[in-house]
């Protein structure tokens, strides 16, 4: 018990020194522009398909789920202001976040786990290189960019998905639908749900760092970091969900 209460409280220091060292490296020279654009486009654009899919058709199955509850009560008309809110406050960055690190957290866990074992990374210290600045910070700068702009689709697509279902399904009017969603969303709802994914973005490539990096028992010990990159960051982005949505309720910023 002592030892597996060791390994936990050594692996949280570990992490926090990666969090700590990295910032670090953000604010000073060198740094790896071209590298950090590589990662946008792998991790920015090419999570763009799944999460645009992802932010439509969770928007459409609100909006059916929804609508039979509405329809009880005869207020389908404010359809669109519930689909509005559960997606831009809620649904949209954290389903974002969920995909974005389902295929870039495991592939950074991968990726930088199979350089640890083929021992690339410890050739790169031996000719000079920081792999935290070269390997490490590309992707934490280059998630921490684009995970903003990913929600911002995903919650539009979100509501365009509640739009057709509303105007296929339920005969809502387009004019109906569309100032509906603009009447219930405020700056605050806005702002709550561009500042979470900030937070999501560190966690995600932060982890998939860290279980990379400390891979060990050869390729059996890349699909082990893979996964565990996988789970922890998917855990974590949920509990940063609840804590984060209760920090600012209890500061009444909405």
């Amino acid at each position: 018990m002592g030892s597996f209460v060791k390994r936990k409280v050594l692996a949280v220091q570990d992490f926090t020194y990666l969090l700590v060292s990295s910032i670090h490296r953000i604010l000073t020279p060198p740094r790896y522009v071209v590298d950090t654009l590589i990662q946008m486009d792998v991790i920015g654009f090419g999570s763009l398909p799944i999460v645009l899919l992802t932010g439509f058709f969770t928007g459409g199955v609100l909006a059916l789920q929804t609508y039979r509850t509405l329809s009880t009560f005869g207020e389908v008309g404010i359809l669109g202001q519930v689909v509005a809110l559960s997606v831009v406050r809620e649904l949209g960055p954290v389903l974002t976040a969920l995909m974005v690190a389902g295929r870039n957290a495991s592939g950074i866990a991968s990726e930088l786990g199979s350089m640890v074992v083929s021992e690339q990374v410890d050739a790169m210290r031996a000719l000079g290189s920081d792999p935290l600045r070269k390997l490490v910070v590309p992707r934490l700068v280059a998630t921490f960019l684009t995970l903003p702009l990913l929600t911002i689709l995903a919650d539009f697509c979100g509501m365009v998905g509640g739009f057709l279902i509303s105007f296929y399904t339920v005969r809502l009017s387009s004019d109906a639908y569309w100032k509906s969603v603009y009447h219930a969303l405020t700056f605050q709802d806005i702002t709550q749900g561009l500042i979470k994914p900030f937070f999501f973005a560190v966690t995600i490539s932060l982890v998939g760092c860290y279980c990379g990096l400390h891979t060990t028992g050869g390729t059996e010990g890349v699909g082990r970091s893979t996964t565990q990159a996988m789970v922890v960051s998917s855990v974590l982005i949920l509990l940063l969900d609840f804590f984060i949505t209760k920090f600012l309720i209890g500061i009444r910023f909405f």
